[in-house]
């Protein structure tokens, strides 16, 4: 996987389960394949919205390994990492990259609210325990640990540090992150809310959740933006705003399943300690995805548009 392989739109894969607790792997085939038609160019394995915490480590391997058995070839698979330890870290590096996943989301390190040179440091330890490129998933937000581009200074230094998620939620730092660096990075928005900003701005990618249950429409943005129909764009955008709010929230995980489960592409279940949606809460969020499915956008054929379309 080299540089110019991170763009585009990259779902943040849920882990759907069955009622006994397992993964139901064909229903995670459905799930991608149908993503895949839509046009996604890369998908991320056992992220937070994956419910990493509560898999075990062989279930995520076994998870890469299903996907790479039927994506089409050149589909990047790309598995995030998010440890308490840089040896544990450094392990699942080496073990993704025998299994043959094509690059890793690394998330600081998780717990410890370490400083800056031992932040950079964990990046650093686990870039060169591996060929695999680097995706540096920055979200101060929920992670509390800010990458600031003073340390992207020194971990661009490193060959296969490839891309940025920007998760800080300041639309500035995408133009930050280009006035500083140039091309160096590639960078990616990571919050649903901010996709079309953040494209705008010149945003190589989208690390998306909603993109599980409405892959269509989270293609047609980018590629609208990205072909300068910015008009298009932003009819599609403010129909898909309710829905993308629904991933800024700290049940995100059972919101977005259930969005997929109503979509057809996905289950409810979940892993506990969560649990699925009941009552009130569920019907406010299913009110939203019902709406949403009944006013539907008809879409032009947006797939016949690249990223190198010139603007209009």
């Amino acid at each position: 996987m080299n540089k110019e392989s991170w763009q585009g739109i990259f779902p943040a894969l849920v882990t759907p389960f069955k009622s006994d607790d397992t993964i139901d792997f064909e229903m995670f085939r459905k799930n991608l394949e149908v993503q895949i038609e839509a046009g996604v160019t890369g998908a991320i394995v056992s992220g937070s919205l994956g419910e990493a915490s509560t898999l075990t480590r062989a279930e995520k391997m076994e998870l890469i390994r299903f996907a790479k058995q039927f994506v089409p070839a050149g589909f990047p698979v790309v598995l995030c990492i998010a440890e308490q330890s840089t040896a544990e870290a450094v392990s699942i590096a080496k073990e993704a990259e025998s299994i043959g996943a094509d690059g890793l989301m690394v998330l600081p390190p998780m717990r410890y609210k370490a400083d800056d040179l031992e932040t950079v440091t964990y990046f650093k330890t686990i870039a060169q325990s591996t060929a695999l490129p680097l995706m540096i998933y920055n979200n101060p937000v929920d992670y509390k640990i800010e990458v600031t581009l003073d340390m992207f200074e020194e971990l661009a230094k490193i060959p296969n540090v490839h891309a940025i998620k920007e998760s800080t939620r300041d639309v500035s730092n995408v133009t930050r992150l280009f006035n500083r660096f140039g091309d160096r990075f590639r960078i990616f928005c990571g919050v649903d809310t901010l996709i079309m900003e953040e494209v705008m701005l010149g945003a190589d990618g989208v690390v998306g959740g909603l993109v599980d249950a409405f892959p269509k429409e989270t293609v047609a943005i980018f590629n609208f933006v990205k072909a300068g129909m910015y008009k298009e764009a932003l009819s599609v955008y403010r129909w898909y705003l309710p829905l993308l709010e629904l991933d800024i929230h700290p049940k995100l995980v059972q919101n977005i399943k259930l969005a997929a489960a109503v979509a057809g592409i996905g289950s409810e279940y979940v892993r506990a300690p969560r649990l699925v949606l009941e009552g009130a809460e569920r019907e406010k969020v299913l009110a939203i995805i019902n709406k949403a499915i009944e006013t539907q956008p008809a879409l032009p054929d947006y797939l016949n548009l690249t990223i190198d379309t010139p603007v209009a």
